[in-house]
């Protein structure tokens, strides 16, 4: 999967090369962006969402009810990618990425305006899940048309750039997410945070969703023609070795995504931080992958995918425990704060290339539904627990070092004064 990787078989009735404006790129991206700041807004308010729609009995599991909700989420997504990527390949990127944007507006709606338990009881859990899925049948659905479009529309030498931009917009949703929920958390007592503070982040994204369906209805078309046999003639079967790599590269970006993007909780609740500085720590993480991502992406247009994957996977591998040591060992907001920067760029520059590698790898006519039930999956299988085996971990082993020290030779490191 190199730099320029073309497809092996050609498609019959493939639009010609277009040249996409910035403001089109944009356009994709701030869709990107509504959609997983609607999804991982659920995870940076998971302990005031357990204390609104789960009985005060179950007050003590309240966070985590709520992070395997969210979970819940990722089981929808290889639904999602399966049909509306199909539905891409089938009728067009565009009316893909409309739909998916649809769903995800009208969920996230119904999902702030849901009553509390202390107001309908059981419902109120009842209906948050089922919110909850239909955000992940939506967002499993908005990777695959969005990326393939991306990386059907560039100039062969800047697919790294365009889908760093993508996956830019994406950590650009964590970065407002932080500085909304440090808002809010600033301006609301704690009591009001919990009954409707966290509903008016969700609200706030929702009014976005307008100008978000405009923007895309003027998007052009990659995929020529809008019926359903605009994507006939190709080559119909994914490599096996790609499906194969792919899946193990995403499982990996999916992992260390959760896991970092679980911070804003993991320091309320293990670190016993205030709110506005877990908040803190989410604009942190939000802006350097942002910045490592798009960066990332025009050094792999440079220099080539693989390079840029496994120097920063490799970084990571050698740097996560230590900084989770630090975290634990001395938490305050400058060490915090250094090591999620540390960890947020190593993130980024291993996130971007693999995405355009297993992308460029796909052969056109099943790019869209192959990529996000492939994307849907790993994210599903690995991604969606990570959170709340976190939060188990931690239950289990008493210790805030627990996702790391369950093997004893760790929990001896992590007891050393070393730094």
């Amino acid at each position: 999967m190199n730099a320029a990787i073309e497809d092996s078989a050609p498609v019959a009735k493939v639009a010609p090369p277009i040249r996409l404006p910035l403001w089109q790129v944009v356009a994709v991206g701030a869709g990107n962006a509504l959609e997983f700041y609607d999804f991982l807004t659920f995870s940076f308010f998971a302990i005031q969402i357990g204390r609104s729609f789960f009985p005060a009995s179950a007050t003590s599991h309240g966070l985590l009810f709520s992070l395997a909700t969210f979970g819940a989420g990722f089981l929808t997504r290889p639904l999602g990618g399966l049909v509306i990527g199909a539905y891409s390949d089938r009728a067009g990127r565009k009316p893909a990425m409309m739909l998916s944007f649809t769903l995800m507006g009208a969920a996230i709606v119904g999902l702030a305006l849901t009553p509390s338990y202390a107001q309908i009881g059981m419902a109120a859990p009842l209906l948050l899940l089922a919110f909850r899925l239909v955000q992940g049948f939506a967002l499993g659905g908005q990777v695959g048309p969005s990326t393939a479009f991306l990386i059907e529309a560039a100039p062969p030498l800047r697919r790294g750039l365009y889908v760093g931009l993508q996956y830019g917009t994406q950590d650009f949703s964590v970065l407002v997410a932080g500085v909304v929920g440090f808002t809010l958390s600033n301006l609301l007592a704690p009591a009001a945070l919990d009954a409707w503070g966290w509903r008016l982040a969700f609200l706030l994204g929702a009014t976005i969703v307008p100008l978000g369906l405009i923007l895309r209805r003027r998007l052009p078309e990659t995929l020529e023609g809008s019926g359903r046999h605009a994507a006939r003639g190709g080559r119909s079967r994914s490599p096996v070795r790609v499906l194969v790599l792919g899946l193990f590269m995403l499982a990996n970006t999916g992992i260390s995504n959760y896991v970092l993007e679980y911070m804003t909780t993991y320091a309320q609740d293990s670190l016993h931080m205030a709110v506005n500085t877990a908040f803190g720590l989410t604009i942190v993480l939000g802006l350097f992958m942002m910045v490592s991502e798009v960066l990332g992406g025009m050094l792999t247009d440079r220099v080539g995918r693989k390079p840029v994957m496994l120097t920063a996977a490799g970084l990571m591998l050698l740097l996560v425990i230590p900084a989770y040591v630090v975290m634990t060992r001395s938490p305050n907001v400058l060490a915090i704060f250094g090591v999620m920067a540390v960890l947020a760029v190593l993130n980024g520059f291993f996130s971007t290339p693999a995405l355009v590698a297993i992308t460029e790898g796909l052969p056109k006519a099943v790019r869209s539904g192959a990529l996000g039930t492939l994307y849907a999956v790993a994210m599903a299988t690995f991604g969606g627990s990570t959170q709340a085996v976190v939060r188990w971990l931690i239950d289990v082993t008493g210790s805030p070092l627990g996702p790391h020290g369950t093997w004893p030779g760790l929990r001896r490191w992590g007891s050393w004064r070393w730094y």
